[in-house]
């Protein structure tokens, strides 16, 4: 069923676990996700990129993740979210769809800037009963910054601007930046923790982390138990969906041309690798 993703979030950090933000981009991946929470008795987000947008259509997709939660899993709460809209007119397009969640990232901007314009689209999206998740901090990629002695205090969260920027803003969800990485950015050698305990201290609202697909040796884990919500996963479905699909045609001398046999193949990849990252979160039997 089509819940709320403050709600999901909300509960999630009152009950001290942690909820999977999965990116789609197609039918098979969301249809994974959707069965993979269905099989866990999960709450999941399901949530596609401006990118994606473009890619699938802003109302093909929505349509097409909304009948895949009312008719396959009705009883499961899942959320449907705008990943990373980068501006006010991507937010106004998207809750025109029907979109119930956004984000709105702001983090390139210096934080006046980023906190006046988060606050204009918490105000267009609350009158029109849409939740909001801001960014403070900023996350890299590896199309922004080249790896090497990276200077991470000038990346992360301030937690005392954290406070203020919530404050002011009112959103629902913060994601922050405690030396996470996008995709194969390579990270921080450890997390922040104490940033972490300073930010989840000074502010009420749950905390996300981006970039973290990767944390499955214990970080993840640790996370959750200092206080982070939810964690959004994007790198790691679309490796079990390409590596799935290279295995097909590098091991099979004739994969045969029935298009939906060999992506239902991809997509069980993707479905496995959604049920580990729904137990490492600790979101199994919380639907």
């Amino acid at each position: 069923m089509i819940t709320s993703v403050k709600e999901i979030l909300t509960k999630a950090k009152e009950g001290g676990y942690a909820v999977g933000a999965f990116n789609t981009v197609n039918l098979e991946t969301t249809r994974a996700i959707v069965a993979a929470a269905k099989a866990l008795r999960s709450p999941v987000i399901i949530q596609v990129s401006e990118k994606t947008l473009e890619y699938a259509g802003g109302r093909g997709i929505f349509h097409l993740i909304k009948n895949e939660i009312e008719f396959y899993a009705g009883q499961i709460p899942i959320g449907i979210h705008l990943d990373h809209g980068h501006s006010f007119e991507i937010i106004q397009r998207v809750t025109d769809i029907g979109f119930p969640s956004v984000m709105y990232d702001g983090s390139r901007k210096d934080f006046v800037d980023n906190m006046e314009i988060t606050k204009k689209v918490v105000d267009f999206c609350h009158e029109r009963d849409v939740s909001v998740q801001g960014e403070l901090g900023n996350v890299p990629y590896l199309s922004e910054q080249k790896m090497g002695d990276v200077d991470w205090d000038k990346y992360m969260t301030d937690p005392a601007q954290a406070e203020q920027f919530v404050e002011t803003t009112g959103i629902d969800a913060l994601a922050v930046a405690i030396g996470n990485a996008h995709g194969f950015f390579k990270e921080r050698e450890m997390p922040d923790w104490e940033r972490l305990d300073k930010i989840v201290s000074l502010v009420s609202v749950p905390i996300v982390l981006h970039g973290a697909s990767d944390w499955e040796d214990g970080r993840a884990t640790e996370a959750i138990e200092r206080g982070v919500s939810c964690f959004n996963i994007d790198t790691n479905t679309r490796m079990a969906f390409v590596n799935a699909l290279s295995s097909i045609f590098h091991e099979n001398k004739d994969p045969g041309f029935d298009m939906r046999d060999i992506l239902e193949q991809a997509r069980e990849a993707v479905r496995e690798s959604v049920k580990r990252k729904i137990e490492l979160f600790g979101s199994n039997g919380k639907a």
